[in-house]
């Protein structure tokens, strides 16, 4: 226990406290903003690194340009959208990382600012609840203005040790990841189409299925992601904006933070911080009803998206490859129940980033198909009030019998559907 002759108590070298301690005053002098972004990064790193993170090799890069090559061709003749890529590249794990942090911490900011305010306002609340703190944090105050620097150190704290956080949940993520749009958010800068060839082999692993088939089949998906995402202009924002009202409604538990200052290591404070909170659930979806339709819309946007990526995957693999209905059986378990890294992330970050009614969604495109063809389908993207509601997806014949035969130009003169 920190303060009773363990690697930060009394009994510990002087020399390592003070590193100790510098370490610490690093942490906090962050002034990026109210996370530490930085520190997320390299914890990510560290988590992508402990694991393993070959470079991809120069064979492995030709087989993925091949892939998303013939599956962007594929796609040509099962839907209105054109291709949307415009680069396409093989990522390791960092490499994934280093792509895609930028939209992470955009998605993670929210909800990480409420708990670096929650641990600011703690000592307003009720300063006595700060009584276990480490001595030694103790000590490094008494040198700083006392006990009224804390409340802004504390600030500091949360955004290192949120930082911390979320640093892990990502890093983790990642090894579950095969394509750059496997959570069906546009983490990817715009056009650039990505395979993990590490996440390829994964994925096919214990399917009996011949990894070429299985790198084409996540290719088409990943080609079809960015045409959806390439040529419906308000889709991005859609998206993310559903993420983000979502963690609006989530809720930081103060007790959990309460409970996590005195458990620091302060003779490893970046380790500490980070294993602080690992083992219960810091965020809280708030019961209200505003929460739960935020939820529905996230929820209902990743089915949706889900739903016509399956079905122009579907169309375009056909007969041409062997396993394809098996494989995308594969895709529908892991993204209804996510993998266990990502139900990490979820536990970690408070964000849940999974479809409802996968099958329904995926039944209603093709459908559309069946009643209007593949350009009638794809015209429903024009608009997003065009788009079918949850309760659409539950009960669709209205739906599919013509309930949004209404005139584009209706919704921009800001007419009622």
């Amino acid at each position: 226990m920190p303060g009773q002759g363990g690697p930060g108590g009394p009994g510990a070298n002087p020399n390592q406290f003070a590193d100790a301690l510098r370490q610490f005053a690093d942490m906090l002098s962050y002034s990026g903003g109210p996370v530490n972004w930085e520190l997320a990064k390299n914890l990510s790193r560290h988590a992508i690194a402990a694991k393993g993170d070959p470079s991809v090799l120069a064979n492995e890069r030709s087989a993925v340009t091949d892939a998303i090559r013939l599956a962007d061709l594929w796609l040509d003749g099962v839907t209105s959208f054109p291709s949307g890529i415009r680069k396409i590249e093989a990522w390791s794990r960092s490499e994934w990382l280093e792509a895609t942090f930028p939209v992470w911490s955009s998605l993670c900011e929210p909800i990480a600012a409420k708990a670096v305010d929650a641990m600011g306002s703690m000592m307003a609340v009720d300063p006595s609840q700060l009584d276990e703190v480490p001595p030694e944090m103790r000590a490094m105050l008494s040198g700083i203005g006392g006990m009224n620097a804390l409340a802004p150190m504390l600030r500091q704290l949360g955004g290192a040790m949120l930082g911390g956080q979320i640093g892990n949940a990502i890093g983790e993520l990642s090894g579950d990841m095969a394509t750059s749009t496997d959570i069906g958010l546009p983490l990817a800068p715009e056009g650039t189409a990505a395979l993990l060839p590490a996440g390829v082999t994964a994925f096919g692993e214990g399917l009996s299925v011949d990894l070429g088939e299985v790198r084409l089949f996540l290719a088409l998906r990943e080609a079809a992601h960015h045409r959806l995402f390439g040529h419906v202009p308000w889709l991005r924002q859609h998206l993310l904006g559903a993420v983000e009202a979502y963690a609006a409604g989530i809720s930081v538990d103060m007790n959990r933070l309460r409970d996590a200052l005195p458990e620091m290591d302060m003779s490893n404070p970046e380790q500490a911080l980070s294993e602080a909170l690992s083992g219960g659930n810091l965020f809280q979806p708030e019961d209200t009803p505003q929460q739960k339709v935020a939820l529905a819309r996230l929820e209902t946007a990743l089915a949706l998206v889900e739903g016509w990526v399956a079905t122009v995957v579907s169309a375009a693999a056909g007969d041409r490859l062997e396993h394809a209905a098996a494989l995308a059986e594969a895709i529908r378990r892991r993204r209804a129940s996510g993998g266990p890294a990502e139900r990490t992330f979820a536990t970690l970050v408070g964000l849940e980033l999974r479809p409802r009614m996968l099958r329904e969604a995926a039944a209603l495109w093709s459908g559309l198909t069946d009643t209007r063809g593949a350009d009638g389908r794809d015209a429903i993207w024009a608009h997003p009030d065009l788009l079918p509601t949850a309760e659409d997806l539950e009960n669709p014949d209205v739906f599919l019998n013509g309930a949004t035969d209404l005139d584009i130009s209706d919704l921009e003169n800001g007419e009622e559907p």
